[in-house]
């Protein structure tokens, strides 16, 4: 049996894979089985901050790996301190829970809120806003967390406690909390299933001065959008706001899974021993290799992130085919003319992967991909976009 077949025996049906099987790569690029070329815009949906078999990355994990692969949170460990330390000094943050995912981060933010809010409000203060066409992970709670219908089919009951807020519309937000018992309004900066769309930057600072005014906590989904993956470390950060909690994965890890719950002044307290839990949560290994990843987050790295986002937004704008772009930094949505799938599939043919958001062409390329390959890809895009529009 071929890997394709034994994969759809006995792995379940959980994806729409593509009819690509990656083999290895370096880099910005990836290579198939068949040793074809293609150039990486996904980077495994914006883990692989700097691209496959980054060799910082895998000396770093080399090195720990020959010392303690694993000692669970019952004993202290170097890796997982260092980098708690590393994540409250470069954002202002107190304290930092570990877990393994974007979904786990986000269910951690969830406790912390609903637990502030009983100590501080009353039992009956739990619930919290978010906001429509989010999405803030696969778990039965961040699930119902989630402002899209379509993810809520089939898995009622869901959690309760969770309120829709439209997006950018600051009456709507303040409406829900006006009419319930609120502890926290939770939001995606930009929003990355829902298509790529950023949040309003007026929008966000009126959400910002809610939670003062009603006294609830702000908590920011940067599952997607931290660690460089926008232009600034995280995105908040754009948007001169002071979050209580922020939630991050995905590129953290460089490959390896992470998440974090960073909780700000106020809310560094909540937890205590015996109220929540990982047991693979500040492995040493995945710290590690975060580590390697946050310490290479640099200024420069972070204005060649802006500037390649800059040509991107400036070579797509105005193309022929593609009806608009959307996005910030290195996280980018671009609605073309012929449906995306096709467009993706066109890509693919041509030695580029692109993904998928909604009805958009998503591109989440490695923070350090070249310019000349990203140029390269660019004109693949614009020329298929143009092809498939005909």
């Amino acid at each position: 049996m071929s890997i394709k077949e034994i994969d759809k025996s006995f792995v379940a049906n959980t994806y729409a894979r593509f009819d690509l099987e990656i083999s290895h790569g370096s880099g910005s690029l990836v290579y198939d089985t068949q040793g074809k070329e293609y150039i990486d815009l996904s980077s495994g949906i914006a883990v692989n901050t700097f691209g496959m078999c980054d060799p910082v990355f895998i000396n770093a994990v080399n090195e720990q790996l020959n010392k303690c692969q694993h000692t669970s949170n019952l004993y202290y460990s170097e890796p997982c301190a260092r980098l708690a330390k590393m994540l409250c000094e470069k954002t202002g943050a107190k304290k930092v829970f570990f877990g393994n995912s974007g979904a786990e981060a986000n269910e951690c933010a969830i406790k912390v809120a609903r637990l502030w809010g009983s100590e501080n409000k009353g039992e009956k203060y739990y619930n919290i806003i978010t906001l429509k066409n989010s999405f803030h992970g696969r778990t039965l709670t961040t699930l119902s967390a989630t402002g899209q219908d379509v993810f809520h089919k089939y898995f009622n009951p869901l959690t309760e406690g969770f309120l829709y807020a439209e997006a950018n519309n600051i009456d709507s937000v303040e409406a829900l909390l006006l009419e319930n018992k609120c502890c926290a309004i939770m939001m995606e900066l930009v929003q990355g299933e829902g298509g790529v769309m950023a949040l309003n930057p007026d929008f966000v600072k009126g959400v910002s001065l809610l939670c003062e005014k009603y006294n609830v906590l702000l908590l920011i989904d940067e599952v997607q959008t931290g660690n460089g993956r926008t232009g600034t470390l995280y995105a908040f950060e754009q948007y001169g706001i002071t979050p209580d909690v922020v939630s991050t994965a995905k590129g953290l890890g460089g490959g390896l899974p992470i998440g974090a719950c960073l909780m700000f002044d106020g809310v560094d307290t909540v937890l205590g021993a015996g109220l929540h839990g990982s047991t693979f949560g500040g492995n040493p290994i995945a710290c590690a290799g975060a580590i390697s990843v946050l310490e290479r987050i640099d200024e420069k790295l972070l204005t060649e992130v802006q500037e390649k986002s800059k040509y991107i937004f400036s070579e797509l704008e105005n193309a022929e085919g593609i009806k608009g772009v959307s996005g910030l930094g290195l996280m980018i949505g671009i609605e073309t003319v012929a449906d995306a799938g096709t467009v993706i599939s066109k890509c693919m043919e041509k030695g580029l992967l692109p993904i998928k958001a909604k009805n958009k062409v998503r591109l989440l390329p490695p923070l350090n991909i070249p310019f000349d390959l990203l140029k390269k890809a660019v004109e693949i895009i614009k020329e298929v976009a143009k092809e498939c529009a005909q």
